[in-house]
């Protein structure tokens, strides 16, 4: 029988297959042949499918994880602690000029193993998962207190505001999607609204200060009102991605025959490849991967919803947030529906780390989904056993 946890997999690993042939695609340049041209082989023997493999590997282990019982331990012991203050420390270390790895202006990135493997993996990916695992933590021990500002919520603020402000010194929107997921976290746990709406302004104020702090994020800004002040420079992300989607219309240019990749359009293979899916797969293509995320959304808030313990409900439901407004955000970017941010679409754009640690997470999910089936098979159990048995008299 297809079980809801089977329905999140399957999605998984078709947007993860969507994922290796559109980079595979996108990378192409002049004087390679096309995808249909190349053969399967020359598309699978590439690292993104190693990626792909690990990701649906790491997927399968998670879904096989008691939720329930993960960092049960309720001291400061828990393990879970270290995890967080390793990733708060991985952050950190990519600030370090000569440690972090600086990519077209950027230090995201921690080399993974000796330089000359040309290996990186990006720490607030780390970071992004463990304050979810954090704060669900939190919520299912403070459930009793979370109303209280003091005892409950207070602590949780800080370690958000922690893990932020080491992200969003190089990535603004990586640092407001922590930081989104995790207030609506903490409002599921048990948080009052208006201490949430109380914290609002520093919040907002903070943030509005880092974008003023980087000239470029106030450029990205002023460029989105009219992308055209500035074709050449600052606006050119968005025109070309606008051209690209214009261009593939219903159904598309054909695989491996957009035109964009070739030199117009940046970031083609991580935070611009919806425009590449756009413009070669056209709007069916699209609709495709907007479909399973909704489906896996919508599948996924109904395990969730099912689920009894309060931990393994806010771990399932961070993910869920993390995933869909991920994914909404750069869909939302390369429509040019908000300024342009780098932040990549899960299992899609090209990128090991985030494969990984997005299908870890929805792994979880879909081990709540076998947790919730075990609990109803054994509740039906204890109804049979309670069940009086009528003895007919003679």
């Amino acid at each position: 029988m297809l079980r809801p946890a089977h329905i999140v997999q399957l999605a998984v690993v078709a947007l993860l297959g969507i994922g290796v042939v559109m980079v595979h695609s996108a990378s192409l340049h002049v004087g390679r042949q096309p995808v249909t041209e190349q053969g399967l082989l020359g598309m699978f023997m590439t690292r993104h499918t190693l990626y792909a493999g690990i990701a649906i590997a790491v997927m399968l282990l998670a879904s096989r994880i008691n939720v329930r019982e993960l960092f049960r331990h309720h001291g400061w012991t828990n393990p879970l602690w270290l995890i967080v203050l390793v990733a708060l420390g991985l952050t950190a270390a990519t600030l370090i000029p000569g440690v972090g790895v600086s990519v077209k202006g950027a230090s995201r990135w921690l080399h993974l193993g000796p330089t000359s493997w040309g290996l990186t993996f990006q720490p607030s990916e780390l970071i992004k998962w463990t304050i979810v695992l954090a704060i669900a933590w939190w919520c299912a021990r403070r459930r009793g207190v979370m109303h209280r500002f003091w005892h409950g919520l207070l602590p949780a603020l800080l370690l958000i505001a922690v893990a932020c402000a080491l992200v969003v010194i190089e990535d603004w929107g990586t640092a407001a999607l922590i930081g989104v997921v995790a207030i609506c976290l903490l409002i599921a746990g048990g948080a009052k609204l208006w201490h949430m709406a109380m914290m609002a302004p520093p919040a907002i104020i903070a943030a509005v200060a880092m974008i003023i702090h980087s000239p470029y994020r106030v450029t990205r800004l002023t460029t989105f009102l009219d992308p055209w002040q500035d074709p050449a420079g600052a606006g050119y992300h968005s025109i070309q991605s606008m051209l690209a989607i214009a261009q593939g219309g219903l159904t598309g240019r054909g695989l491996g025959n957009g035109i964009q990749k070739f030199g117009y359009l940046p970031e083609d293979t991580t935070d611009f490849i919806f425009a590449v899916i756009c413009e070669e797969l056209g709007l069916a293509g699209a609709g495709l991967v907007v479909a399973l995320y909704l489906v896996i959304l919508w599948v996924g808030l109904g395990i969730v919803k099912d689920c009894r313990d309060t931990f393994a409900r806010l771990v399932g439901l961070g993910a869920l947030l993390i995933v869909g407004l991920q994914a909404a955000l750069n869909i939302a970017v390369v429509t040019v529906v908000v300024p342009t941010k780098g932040i990549a679409l899960p299992l899609v754009s090209a990128g090991g780390t985030g494969w990984i640690l997005t299908a870890f997470g929805l792994g979880l999910v879909a081990a709540l989904d076998n947790a919730n089936y075990e609990q109803q098979a054994h509740d039906e159990f204890d109804a049979l056993e309670l069940t009086p048995v009528e003895v007919e008299p003679g």
